[in-house]
């Protein structure tokens, strides 16, 4: 036979009464355990409220976030498109861009190795 916690309750409460000699009902006894699950149940449906509206709000702040970095890729998408475009011509054009070009990307290459190898002397 299986006993549930509700008839636990209710058989201790009545044992209690009757401890008692009778001077509290079980009624009263049942009801002052009722409001003291219900004022429970109440604390802890207004904490379950306050999470909803801090995961709300918090989801609100992200998607401000992740729409400004929107805007923010487009105007870098926009930038490089627009270098892609001027590099494009510059290669398309004459010998002497070429060379020039030819410089840059050296002086590039050569700024890389040297940036990295004071940044790995520092680091030590």
């Amino acid at each position: 036979m299986k006993v549930t916690s509700a008839q636990l309750i209710v058989t201790s409460l009545s044992n209690m009464a009757d401890w008692n000699g009778g001077h509290g009902s079980v009624e009263d006894m049942l009801d002052v355990e009722n409001k003291r699950l219900s004022e429970n149940l109440a604390t802890k449906v207004s904490r379950l409220k306050s999470l909803a509206y801090e995961i709300d709000r918090e989801a609100e702040d992200q998607n401000e976030y992740l729409d400004g970095m929107d805007s923010n890729f487009l105007s870098a998408t926009g930038l490089l498109s627009g270098s892609v475009k001027r590099f494009s011509s510059m290669v398309r054009s004459s010998r002497d861009n070429r060379r020039i070009l030819c410089y840059v990307s050296v002086g590039l290459v050569l700024a890389f190795f040297l940036l990295y190898y004071l940044v790995s002397r520092i680091q030590r």
